[in-house]
């Protein structure tokens, strides 16, 4: 089950009614935490302080891991959500859980904030913005002090990114959508971390088996799309989803750029229930985002058709091409740009 996606009503809202109850409790004195911690971790996870920016080298690392308390080891963030805010401190769009932080209203400074605790053992771990990236739109701003890597932890999410073998390809999840030129969502992502194939095809419509040109003439009721097949422990539906509407233009109907017609229409297919949920709830998510109508199209699981040998692997194929520099490779920056924490290591 995907877990519900915190955005900054969210916080706003436990912030005033009061945190959520947390698994267990860590209570220990004064002295004793000073017995257990560095004179630095001390001063900024038991009195509030704030290490300097760019100081710690976890706002630099990205490889797979979790991080937990460096007071009470609770787990509070996964690497899948950090990302590169350019502020010097290590940032993440989601906690791993909604009862793992504690959200308090910060009135000093001259500012209103929301300061965020470890809500196991009241440590200070830093503040919560709402100017991260999409879907959430959430920034948790945290000293690197206060974390401790996971080793153990960072050593399974290692192994778990290898290609899936006969034995456990059952794990993999998959899901087709479309969003304009499958061009431009396959090359999209082909460089999200967790996925592993993506082809392009043709979904939505009444013929059998088209053709490129019978697809393009816009008579057949396709939409060109991508089948994405993703390891779910390493990427959610929710944040490939996310991706696909922030890296296409989700206003506009049955059109992108210079491309028109039903056969470009962004759509997304749902092969149950919670699929959909998601979807909807994605879908829901980016509208408060960007303040606008998304004419996205949610539907049913319909037949995928594999396009043309041509057309698959355009991009990395045809990287001179016109097409390929004037309006993939702006996408693929948008990519890097704002899904940094999501996108594999070598792309």
């Amino acid at each position: 089950m995907e877990k519900a996606m915190l955005t900054w009503k969210d916080v706003l809202e436990i912030s005033n009614k009061g945190n959520l109850e947390p698994d267990r409790r860590v209570v220990k004195t004064e002295s004793e935490w000073q017995a257990s911690l560095t004179p630095e971790q001390f001063r900024i996870a038991r009195q509030g302080g704030t290490e300097r920016s760019f100081s710690h080298d976890s706002c630099r690392i990205f490889e797979p891991g979790l991080y937990n308390c460096v007071c009470c080891s609770q787990r509070l963030f996964d690497s899948s959500q950090k990302f590169d805010s350019g502020t010097g401190w290590p940032s993440f769009t989601q906690p791993v859980s909604r009862n793992a932080i504690a959200y308090l209203a910060d009135h000093s400074h001259g500012m209103v904030r929301v300061e965020v605790r470890c809500n196991v053992c009241d440590a200070h771990l830093g503040h919560v913005f709402p100017d991260g990236p999409a879907p959430s739109g959430l920034r948790f701003c945290i000293n690197g002090l206060a974390l401790k890597k996971d080793e153990k932890a960072s050593d399974e999410s290692r192994a778990s990114e290898q290609v899936p073998s006969s034995e456990n390809v059952s794990e993999y999840s998959t899901v087709v959508f479309g969003g304009g030129c499958f061009w431009c969502t396959e090359a999209t992502f082909q460089r999200v971390r967790g996925v592993h194939s993506v082809v392009s095809g043709y979904c939505g419509g009444q013929s059998e088996n088209p053709t490129y040109e019978q697809v393009c003439s816009g008579q057949t009721g396709h939409a060109e799309v991508v089948q994405v097949i993703y390891d779910p422990r390493l990427v959610s539906l929710q944040d490939i989803l996310a991706i696909h509407l922030c890296t296409h233009d989700p206003t506009t109907l049955n059109q992108q750029g210079a491309d028109y017609g039903t056969q470009y229409r962004s759509i997304i297919f749902y092969a149950n229930e919670q699929e959909k949920e998601i979807a909807e709830t994605t879908v829901g998510t980016i509208e408060s985002v960007i303040s606008s109508k998304v004419v996205t199209q949610i539907c049913p699981s319909s037949t995928f058709y594999p396009a043309e040998a041509g057309h698959q692997d355009y991009y990395n194929r045809n990287r001179a091409a016109r097409y390929c520099s004037l309006v993939i490779a702006p996408k693929l920056e948008h990519l890097r740009k704002h899904f940094r924490h999501l996108i594999k290591e070598q792309v």
